[in-house]
């Protein structure tokens, strides 16, 4: 059995971006306001976090910055998945050395590996660590996802924690669950899929929602560890439209282009991500006051 980093809500916290640095200042009010809500994990540097598109340098830095503005008030787990092995041995590494909690590493991607190469690559990484690794199975962005089997081999590692599981497939999930018990720990990665994973045995969500809706967010994880599933159902209604909202374009150009709208500037997405749709974005905007969050 494996104790969770984290139980509850996460948030993939974005990266506020000036014209050509990351904004730490705007990045430290975000950490604070994520605390002060009740958020019990943070991942820096993830999709959300747009690490594709930080260079190395950046990259350490904002994970340094995060662990050293949280202080321990609240878990730090850095992104450091890359297609390269290597790669993501130094990451991983540089992020335990600042302190991180613990390490969220998405599937390779683009060398297409096998199931065996897979296993080989996770393994291969966490026996150079000493902080645990959350995988991060997310094949409609990488092309590559983790078989059942090669979850069972993974759950025997003692550093790989559990899952952040983005397939949307609960066949998976139950599958997990069932045969790896707390051996694999799992985490919803889509916020409109949190209730129904975490009645199945879901720990909590790692989410782009809790952005803005912290509190909210919080509430409605918690609301499902506690057994309170009509709340959760209650929850998860209200917010479902927003939760879709902020998934029209590819994360995270519609929770940036949210924050913004809000008045919350964290900057542009990087490039080859751009500006949304003008339909979607209108179409956000009008979401975004239904829920008063825009005057």
């Amino acid at each position: 059995m494996k104790t969770p980093i984290f139980t509850g809500s996460c948030t993939a916290i974005v990266t506020p971006f000036t014209a050509d640095f990351v904004n730490f200042e705007r990045f430290g009010e975000l950490i604070e306001q994520q605390i002060a809500a009740g958020t019990q994990a943070l991942v820096v540097c993830g999709t959300t976090g747009e690490a594709s598109t930080q260079t190395i340098p950046e990259h350490l830095a904002t994970v340094e910055y995060a662990i050293k503005k949280a202080d321990g008030r609240i878990k730090i787990i850095a992104g450091t998945g890359s297609n390269d092995t290597a790669h993501a041995v130094m990451m991983s590494q540089n992020a335990e050395k600042s302190g991180a909690d613990g390490l969220l590493m998405v599937t390779p991607y683009y060398n297409n590996t096998t199931q065996k190469g897979l296993v080989k690559h996770f393994e291969y990484v966490a026996d150079r660590v000493g902080i645990p690794i959350i995988l991060y199975n997310i094949p409609g962005r990488t092309g590559m996802a983790i078989s059942l089997d090669a979850y069972k081999e993974l759950a025997k590692h003692p550093m790989i924690n559990g899952t952040k599981e983005a397939s949307g497939n609960l066949e998976l999930l139950s599958q997990i669950i069932n045969e790896c018990g707390d051996d694999m720990n799992v985490w919803s990665g889509d916020d409109s899929l949190c209730l129904p994973m975490m009645a199945l045995g879901a720990k909590g969500i790692i989410s782009v929602l809790s952005n803005i809706c912290p509190a909210e967010t919080a509430e409605l994880a918690n609301a499902c560890l506690s057994g309170d599933m009509a709340k959760a159902r209650e929850l998860h209604y209200k917010y479902y439209k927003l939760m879709k909202a902020l998934f029209v374009e590819t994360n995270p150009i519609p929770i940036k282009t949210a924050m913004n709208m809000m008045g919350v500037d964290v900057g542009p997405t990087r490039m080859p991500l751009c500006e949304m749709d003008s339909k979607n974005e209108a179409m956000l905007r009008e979401t975004l006051k239904d829920y008063g969050l825009l005057k």
